[in-house]
């Protein structure tokens, strides 16, 4: 598991906007709202500098990291992996590899309140893709794939509250009734709506 132990707020603070690192708890309790996205630290925006280029290429990539939760080597592999597909655009399919993990998957579903308690379910073996247990975060879901958690974990309070919402917004790509879910397609670049420029991501590994 990618070990972060840095305060989740301040993650968004340093890179001035959400990240959504505490899932539902941001929309409602979020530094950013009350104050604007002012760096960490006590000098806050004092401290703020233009960035070069490569700063804000690079700042771009530790936003999709820390977004879907990986470390730089398995980005990095999922890029060089979308690079090779002929005919796409490889921004895209980087965002559809993240999209497509169990982790985010579990998260998506609105099964969970975040992802990182979604990677802690899977480690835990609470997850079952098409009725088998996966423990695998990072594990890849093919479109059709049913996700549903176990006995154990549908006893736990943060899931009822969850389960329980009735203006739940799933997206597009994936469907649920109930606990069950159902990874239906990849998405489409306009659906996944996260507010990161995937094309910057791809010109700091290209350099």
């Amino acid at each position: 598991m990618i070990k972060d132990y840095t305060k989740k707020c301040r993650l968004c603070r340093a890179a001035g906007m959400k990240l959504f690192l505490k899932g539902q708890r941001c929309l409602t309790k979020c530094p950013i709202d009350k104050k604007g996205p002012v760096p960490p630290g006590q000098h806050g925006a004092k401290r703020r500098r233009k960035l070069s280029d490569y700063g804000i290429r690079l700042a771009e990539k530790q936003k999709l990291r820390r977004t879907y939760l990986t470390n730089e080597n398995t980005l990095k592999k999922y890029f060089l992996q979308a690079k090779k597909l002929k005919g796409a655009a490889t921004g895209e399919v980087l965002l559809q590899t993240l999209e497509s993990r169990l982790d985010n998957v579990v998260y998506r579903l609105g099964l969970v309140p975040s992802r990182r308690f979604s990677r802690q379910l899977v480690s835990h073996k609470h997850v079952l893709v098409d009725g088998k247990i996966v423990n695998i975060p990072s594990a890849r879901i093919k479109p059709g794939s049913i996700i549903n958690l176990d006995s154990r974990a549908m006893n736990m309070t943060e899931i009822k509250a969850l389960l329980g919402k009735k203006d739940l917004t799933i997206p597009p790509w994936m469907e649920r009734k109930g606990p069950v879910g159902k990874f239906a397609r990849y998405p489409k670049r306009e659906e996944i709506g996260t507010n990161i420029s995937e094309q910057l991501v791809v010109e700091h590994y290209s350099r």
